[in-house]
């Protein structure tokens, strides 16, 4: 379709309105709409209340508020398992959401689709009742779907809930190499089986979707993809990576400290280790302290993102001892948030230790950062994996979160002659 063909046209996006799903959705509609696209994106009030400096970044989309449909009993249990609210909200925002796009297909004639996040699975039942094209985005690799799509298969073989000694866990799975069982996707929940429904329905839904758009490209996951066009029979569009065409932070949910970057303009190129582990990952206490003590005793410069939220029972980092802070004074510097694109382009920037989320994987391999992988559920398990064994453009942080675990991770990826393999592999 010609740009003059698109004019007045437009798409609609509805995100799963976490931080590492809203980005690459802003960012892909930021695509369409400079080819000529207009855009309404619609967000689940209550589930996230942060997005006043998402609207302020994007005056030339239109933003349309729901409820998400979750009560104050729901809200509470999803304070602990992050990863149950999944199975509520596509349970419980479907009349929402319906209400929602009746008046917005009322108001426009003009609405060509809806692209909707994967695992919001619910909405190709309501957009088939208004006939209305859904495209599916994918906002994590092909890798990790395949294994998702790979569930039924998995279960039968035992493998979820992953069972057996530790031993067992080293074992390869046959059906997907190169992963061992222990780089299956582990999700920390009280309610596998609704988890289990919310992957099974986002597989079959996106199955029956108009087609598949992947923020990824063809020579990163090139057999994954091949593999992927066998078993899914619809349109699929590798059209990543979606964030060199746009900054994230434009996209951010928290406010991103800028100092990050004056700090880094004080260090030698190649020098820092970047330390951020995402937007939900945490940790406990004692592991915060390990990781602290690790980098410290690596003796390599760190900028640290410790958010708030990370370590469980800590507000921030009152609990790092002044030992600590008086080792690192002038060598760490610890902030909020950071812009991670920034970071990982600026020259000081020598290795990325990571969580191994899609986003932060994809930015540092297009920025040719090797990574030290932290992976701690879900899809990062099987990221971290094609990270070290696939792409080798990074190692996996195994064995535990031990002091001279880290300091052995970062001097080998820092200073010997493995790690310098792995930096010329990126």
């Amino acid at each position: 379709m010609e740009e003059q063909g698109r004019k007045g046209k437009r798409v609609l996006f509805f995100p799963l309105p976490l931080q590492g799903h809203i980005t690459p959705m802003l960012q892909l509609a930021n695509i369409l709409h400079l080819n000529g696209f207009s855009i309404t994106i619609i967000l689940a009030d209550n589930f996230n209340t942060t997005f006043n400096n998402i609207r302020a970044n994007y005056p030339h989309f239109t933003f349309h508020t729901i409820s998400d449909g979750l009560s104050e009993d729901d809200k509470a249990k999803t304070d602990i398992d992050t990863l149950f609210l999944l199975s509520l909200f596509n349970e419980k925002c479907a009349p929402h959401f319906t209400e929602a796009l009746r008046q917005l297909v009322l108001e426009d004639p003009n609405i060509v689709c809806l692209i909707s996040d994967s695992i919001l699975h619910f909405t190709k039942a309501v957009v088939d009742s208004f006939k209305l094209p859904r495209l599916v985005l994918r906002t994590g690799g092909v890798c990790s779907l395949l294994v998702f799509a790979a569930l039924p298969l998995l279960q039968n073989k035992a493998y979820f809930p992953l069972q057996g000694i530790e031993s067992q866990l080293e074992e390869a799975v046959e059906e997907l190499p190169p992963l061992r069982i222990k780089d299956l996707p582990l999700f920390k929940t009280y309610n596998v089986d609704a988890l289990y429904q919310v992957i099974q329905g986002m597989i079959r839904e996106t199955k029956a979707s108009s087609g598949l758009i992947l923020n990824s490209f063809e020579q990163l996951e090139q057999f994954s993809m091949s593999k992927l066009r066998d078993d899914f029979p619809i349109p699929i569009f590798p059209i990543g990576p979606f964030h060199s065409h746009f900054p994230a932070s434009s996209s951010s949910l928290m406010s991103q400290d800028q100092t990050s970057i004056s700090w880094l303009d004080t260090k030698p190129p190649k020098s820092v280790i970047y330390v951020s582990f995402g937007s939900l990952a945490a940790i406990e206490i004692n592991e915060f302290l390990e990781i602290a003590w690790g980098l410290a005793n690596s003796n390599h410069p760190f900028l640290w993102v410790v958010r708030p939220g990370l370590i469980r029972g800590s507000e921030w980092i009152e609990l790092l001892p002044s030992e600590f802070l008086e080792t690192v004074d002038g060598r760490g510097h610890i902030v909020k948030w950071a812009p991670q694109q920034q970071v990982l382009a600026d020259p000081a920037v020598g290795a990325f230790w990571t969580h191994s989320g899609w986003n932060s994987t994809l930015e540092s391999i297009c920025e040719g950062v090797p990574m030290i992988c932290m992976q701690c559920f879900g899809d990062q398990m099987v990221n971290a994996r094609y990270v070290s064994h696939v792409w080798k453009v990074g190692v996996q942080l195994e064995n535990g979160l031990k002091r001279t675990n880290i300091e052995n991770a970062i001097r080998m990826l820092m200073e010997e002659e493995e790690g310098k393999q792995i930096k010329e592999e990126c």
